[in-house]
């Protein structure tokens, strides 16, 4: 890296940005499991959601880059201390969704949750219809879980927009 040629200094050649690269850059992979998610478009647009599994390059049926998610469709109501056992379980109810969702209709969080639903939601479970609501059924119920435990509170949370 020269920053004189013939007599003139040149300034891109001694600067560590401006510079000519060596070797190409790689892009850092961040969209991965567990990464929380807003769906953007779609029947589920303005919901939250994590993802399962990243497809970065694509697969043969979808050629551009997506992720299967598992998100909330309804989400739980305010408890308060008055409310009767019956009424708070009613209330910390949540209706799940999954979903193979483009990476351009999802916008990424800084927040990640560490929910294990790699063994219930796979690509086989969204095949068929009865696969589909057997894998949402157990999705919902470790989402209740884990909201009853209070973590992850943001994510339980309505998004207003």
């Amino acid at each position: 890296m020269v920053a004189w040629q013939n007599g003139v200094f040149d300034h891109k050649a001694s600067h560590p940005v401006l510079a000519p690269a060596e070797k190409a850059l790689k892009m850092v992979k961040f969209l991965k499991p567990g990464k929380a998610v807003i769906v953007l478009n779609g029947r589920f647009a303005g919901r939250k959601a994590v993802i399962i599994r990243s497809f970065d390059d694509g697969t043969r049926d979808r050629p551009y880059g997506h992720c299967l998610v598992a998100g909330i469709n309804k989400y739980p109501k305010k408890v308060i201390r008055k409310d009767s056992a019956k009424k708070t379980s009613k209330k910390s109810r949540v209706k799940a969704f999954i979903k193979v969702v483009n990476y351009t209709h999802i916008m990424p969080t800084r927040y990640t949750l560490d929910v294990d639903l790699k063994d219930i939601v796979t690509l086989e479970s969204l095949q068929s219809r009865d696969k589909k609501v057997t894998a949402c059924k157990e999705t919902k119920a470790r989402f209740e879980e884990r909201f009853k435990t209070g973590k992850n509170r943001w994510f339980f949370t309505k998004l207003r927009f």
